[in-house]
Order: C-alpha cells, then structure tokens, then sequence
C-alpha cells in the first residue's frame, strides 16, 4: 500500500489478532455531511420557487457558496478512505488479488443499489458512481503516492471541466413528471447518463481518500492537528471565493452572460468544492480531537448516523420521493429556499434518530446488512467479521 506519514510510514494493519477499533472521525464526518446532502437535495428539488424575498436570495447564495457540490467530494474521498479501512480489517491490505477481488464485488454490488435506488426513489444516485469508481480503480490501491496524487490532482480538473460543460445541458428539475411509471424510467435514464458523470467528478477526491487512508489522517487526527487546521481553513476559504461567480450569475448580478461564462464558473465552483469537501472533513477531525472521549447524546447519535450512512441516505431519498414527486406530496414547486432549507435539515434530524434508535437496539442499519450479506455471504448463527462488530462494514464508505 505504500503508507507513509511525516512521522514515517504507518501500517493500516493492527498486530495480528488485534482487531482494530472502528475510526471515529469517518463517522462522525458521514452523520454531518448527510445534513449538506439534505440541503442540497432539497434545494436541487425544490429548483424554481422564486419567492422568499431577501431572506429566499440569502439562504439561495449561502447554499451555492457553502452547500452545493461541497457535500459529495468529501464523501468520495470517505469512500477511498473506507476501501482501505475495510480491506485492513480484512487483513487483505497485503494480499492484491483478494484485494482487487473483495473491491469488485463491493463495487458492483453497490452499482446494483445505484440502479434500484434511481428506479423507486431518487433520480440523483451517488451510489452506483462510488461502485464504478472500486471497479475502474481498483489498482489505485497499489498505487505509489507521487502517482495517487498525480492522478487525484488530473481527476478533479477534469472532473470539474466536465460538469461545467454538462450543466449547460442538464434539466433545472421545472418539468415535473404526474406518472410515477413514467417517472420511474426517467430516472433510469438518467442514472445511466449520470453515472459515469458522478464517477468522473468524484474520481479525485476518491484517490485522495486512499492516500490519506495510508496516512491515517482521520485515526489519528491528534498526530496531524497543523496539517489538519491549515486544511480546514485554506480548504472552505478556497471553496467559499471559488462560488463567488457562480453564485453572482444565480442571482443574476451578471445576467445575460455567455454559456461559456456559466461553463467557467460551474468548473470553478466544481473544483474548490473539492478543496471544501477535504476542509469540513478536516474540520470535523480538529473538532473530534477536542471532543475526545466527552460524547454526549448528539455526538453518539451522529456517530450512529455516519455509521449507517447508507440506510440513512436511503432513507433521506425515501423522504424526497414521498414529500417532493408531484404523485405524492408535490411540495416541490411551492417551497421558498428558506422552506426546502428547513425541510433538509427535518430529513436529516429524523435519519440521525432513526440510526441512533438502532443503535440502542444493536441493530446495523438495514442496507448495510443487506450489501454486507451479498459481499461477503452468510455466514453461521452468531459469527462476525473478523475484528468487526456487527454493522462494521456497512455505510457508503465501502
């Protein structure tokens, strides 16, 4: 794999019959960024209102600068940083072609949740996107660090350029489909267009999950807390001027302004958010070393959330169906920003104590036991994973 760290190279590995301890800042990370996928999803459906006066343009604005495409790139990169974490736990971490083969069967399962997660709920699907990328990259794996860098640093330019290209032609969401059979295959159809376009988008930030997973950056946040601090600010600063055109030509401060201009600064807007993606997670760590070990009811329950990250997400898109798809509740063309605004942040409050209601129970979140089962098999009565509690490898991150 290739570790290394500015206090010298760091094995994933735990001694051999030492499980090693699930990572808290990974989780910790999921359960908060799945509040910036609510606000982002509940805004992109809700696309259209334009009332909400001042308040409306505000909350508009604070969503383009800190909220949209900021969300999934620190997702991709948990997800690199996962594929790691869960092949240490293996002890596959030394072994390329158990590697390579336990990737590829994770990742094309998760294509398969991608296509039934677009069919029935969500036209938006990140999930078959972050199963293309374990198929396609799976040799990243072994990859020396000068060369991951290299190619995360090409990933996201090229990312970035691509959806700036794309927005010009992708739907604003105003034609809203009363047929949930005709719905229904429209969201196949896009599934199949946008999941290659994720996979593109997300490619950088994924490869620098795993060179920061060699690292163990998240695990041991307190061995690089300057590292951590400095890309904290520099990350979301970067991320917050790089939406200042974007959101200029949304709130028509520059109107009638050439595609080309609109292309420029999507791919703007699309690339720091890279940098901001890797600023909150680093954030986030720099706050889960001051917390330590003092985790009162939220901390548990958003730990719960991050831990179970793809049920919750699921359940999120269940919520969207249900509240926005005109069949059902049709909220979509009638919410002001503010209003889907608050509507995000219910979703996500409801996903967090749904997770943490499992949690008290001991129960893993549904979708992680379903994609556990079909990666790994069944297994007898009362046997685990080795070194793993009983919902360690789910979540998104794998």
């Amino acid at each position: 794999m290739h570790p290394a760290s500015p206090e010298g190279p760091e094995s994933p590995a735990s001694p051999a019959g030492t499980p090693r301890p699930r990572a808290v800042v990974p989780d910790l990370a999921r359960g908060v960024m799945l509040l910036v996928i609510a606000l982002a999803h509940a805004q992109v459906l809700s696309a259209g209102s334009t009332a909400g006066g001042a308040l409306g343009r505000a909350v508009a604005a604070l969503h383009t600068i800190f909220i949209d495409s900021r969300g999934y790139p620190m997702f991709a990169a948990l997800f690199g940083y996962g594929v790691v974490q869960i092949l240490a736990r293996r002890g596959l971490d030394a072994d390329a072609r158990a590697a390579r083969r336990l990737t590829r069967r994770r990742g094309g399962w998760m294509v398969v949740f991608g296509l039934f997660h677009s069919l029935l709920l969500f036209h938006g699907d990140i999930l078959a996107a972050y199963g293309l990328l374990s198929l396609v990259l799976v040799a990243a794996l072994r990859s020396p660090d000068g060369r991951l860098l290299l190619h995360a640093a090409i990933g996201s330019v090229v990312g970035a350029l691509v959806f700036g290209v794309a927005a010009l032609f992708i739907p604003d969401g105003s034609e809203a489909v009363s047929d949930p059979w005709l719905s229904a295959a429209y969201r196949v159809v896009g599934w199949i267009v946008s999941t290659p376009l994720f996979a593109v988008m997300a490619a950088g930030p994924f490869l620098l999950g795993i060179w920061a997973a060699r690292r163990r950056l998240l695990e041991r946040p307190e061995r690089h807390a300057a590292s951590l601090r400095r890309t904290a600010v520099v990350g979301i600063a970067a991320a917050a001027v790089g939406a200042l055109p974007l959101a200029a030509l949304k709130a028509e401060l520059w109107p009638g302004g050439p595609a080309v201009a609109l292309a420029a600064a999507t791919a703007l807007h699309t690339l720091t958010g890279v940098a901001g993606g890797l600023g909150y997670a680093a954030l986030l760590a720099v706050l889960a070393t001051r917390i330590g070990e003092r985790r009162g009811a939220l901390v548990t329950a958003l730990l719960a959330c991050g831990e179970r990250s793809l049920t919750c997400y699921l359940a999120q898109s269940l919520a969207w169906l249900l509240l926005f798809e005109p069949y059902f509740a049709g909220l979509g063309r009638a919410l002001t920003p503010q209003a889907a605004a608050a509507i995000g942040l219910g979703v996500w409050a409801l996903t967090v104590v749904l997770a943490d209601a499992l949690r008290r129970t001991g129960r893993p979140g549904p979708a992680e036991a379903l994609l556990r089962r079909l990666t790994y098999g069944a297994r007898p009565a009362g046997q685990r994973a080795p070194g793993a509690r009983a919902h360690l490898d789910g979540g998104m991150h794998a």
